[in-house]
């Protein structure tokens, strides 16, 4: 006879599931406000991160994003695995938390299961990015070049450390391979935006 969970045992887990799903973003961080989804998209560089299971062993990382019909945001991840020495890639969704316009997303690659994912620093014309996960064991640096100033570098690191992170455990990323699965066409798209709302420019 097969052993059957108790109902009690399942209602814990549930109400443990339940509980770790609300805590998306770690204490006294803020995600950007007056954020704008269209000027997000396209390719991004990870220039730094805090380790973790689903990205051991990987330099070369990006993240790409692409707006979905139903407004939720496409997320292609790749990267290289230089144990491997192959290309690895995983696709996930990301969905708004709440008011589209602060950016407290949540993001899978496994389901019904998400995660947090906050953007809580960008660059003026959305060329860099710091990104907070659901707690203090995740963090990104994202750039939309393979490079970061130390400028921008210096800021997101004590803004960082501000909220609790220990920064010496960052990770720096390896750019120096071409990512086959980088679409042109997205970081194109991406260009033509920017300048469409910056400057007011009709790109087509």
């Amino acid at each position: 006879m097969k052993n059957k969970i108790p109902i009690p045992t399942l209602l814990t887990i549930a109400a443990i599931l339940t509980l770790s799903s609300c805590a998306s973003i770690p204490k006294n961080a803020k995600p950007v406000a007056d954020f704008h989804v269209q000027r997000y998209l396209g390719t991004w560089y990870e220039i730094a991160r805090f380790d973790f299971r689903f990205e051991k062993n990987l330099d070369n990382t990006t993240a790409q994003y692409s707006l979905a019909e139903n407004g939720n945001v496409k997320v292609l991840n790749s990267g290289y695995n230089y144990k491997t020495k192959e290309w690895k890639s995983a696709i996930g969704i990301a969905k708004f938390r709440g008011d589209e316009n602060i950016a407290a997303l949540k993001v899978s690659f496994f389901g019904p299961f998400y995660s947090g994912y906050n953007v809580i620093a960008i660059g003026s014309n959305y060329e860099y990015a710091l990104i907070a996960g659901k707690s203090l064991d995740y963090l990104w640096i994202l750039s939309r070049k393979k490079s970061i100033p130390d400028e921008v570098k210096s800021n997101y690191i004590k803004m960082a450390k501000d909220l609790g992170y220990d920064t010496s455990k960052l990770i720096w990323v390896k750019q120096d391979k071409k990512n086959p699965f980088i679409s042109e066409q997205i970081s194109v798209f991406w260009i033509k935006l920017d300048l469409r709302l910056d400057w007011g420019i009709d790109t087509g």
